[in-house]
């Protein structure tokens, strides 16, 4: 379904279905996936350009539509996902790159799994960029993903960075008064919603690249935004940090 909204052409009838019905009930919902991806793509981009050559996609999905190793060509790419069919899927496509990007099928929430079958692929011992985009904010507080990630944090190399985006609708990153409206830690049966400080804490101790926690549209755009330019009714907040030592 995500590589439908993405405009790609691995998925199936049902799977465009679902999607038009989707955007039926929820008009934004394609613009904030391809909003994402493009996110994604920047932030990709500036940490190659920092130097790091190796990358480990958490619940990627399928690998299509400008994933990771098609931004870096020259980079290494671990793709992870705990489902079994986007696992098969994955393999397949990424027949086309060999030597270059690898699929991994486990849990996000299992560190020690996610790292056993990249450290087949990469070496970890030297900076990795770890992407968890559009993932967490199906992870609600009582399946702890902060402890996973801040495991993920302990054990990356100096040098690494971590690059996350997460939904919330709680407005502009500004809007402070809204966000202490909200409980700590409220969340739902499918997710969390999570205010900008719980969403900065999942970096940790990581100082955060410019521009900092802010809009995945705001974050490095490629281009100054344009008079008219349409504004998403839901928040996509996006960060890149980097362990420093």
């Amino acid at each position: 379904m995500y590589d439908y909204m993405l405009g790609g052409k691995d998925n199936y009838a049902v799977d465009r279905q679902a999607i038009d019905h989707l955007a039926e009930l929820i008009p934004e919902a394609v613009p904030l996936a391809r909003a994402n991806r493009a996110f994604l793509q920047r932030a990709v981009r500036y940490v190659a350009r920092a130097g790091v050559t190796q990358f480990i996609d958490l619940g990627s999905g399928l690998p299509t539509q400008g994933s990771a190793h098609e931004v870096a060509p020259e980079a290494r790419v671990v793709y992870v996902d705990r489902d079994p069919v986007v696992a098969a899927h994955a393999t397949v496509l990424l027949r086309r790159s060999p030597g270059r990007a690898c699929f991994v099928q486990a849990d996000l929430l299992d560190p020690d799994a996610v790292l056993a079958g990249a450290g087949e692929f990469l070496d970890l011992d030297r900076p990795v960029a770890v992407l968890m985009v559009s993932i967490l904010h199906f992870l609600p507080d009582e399946r702890d993903p902060q402890r996973a990630v801040a495991a993920l944090r302990e054990r990356m190399a100096p040098g690494s960075h971590l690059v996350i985006s997460h939904a919330t609708t709680l407005g502009r990153i500004g809007d402070e008064e809204r966000a202490r409206s909200v409980q700590r830690g409220s969340s739902g049966r499918n997710g969390a919603d999570r205010t900008p400080a719980q969403i900065r804490a999942f970096f940790g101790d990581f100082p955060l690249e410019p521009p900092g926690l802010v809009q995945a549209t705001d974050w490095r755009p490629d281009r100054p935004k344009l008079v008219g330019d349409w504004s998403l009714p839901s928040s996509l907040m996006a960060g890149v940090g980097k362990k420093v030592r």
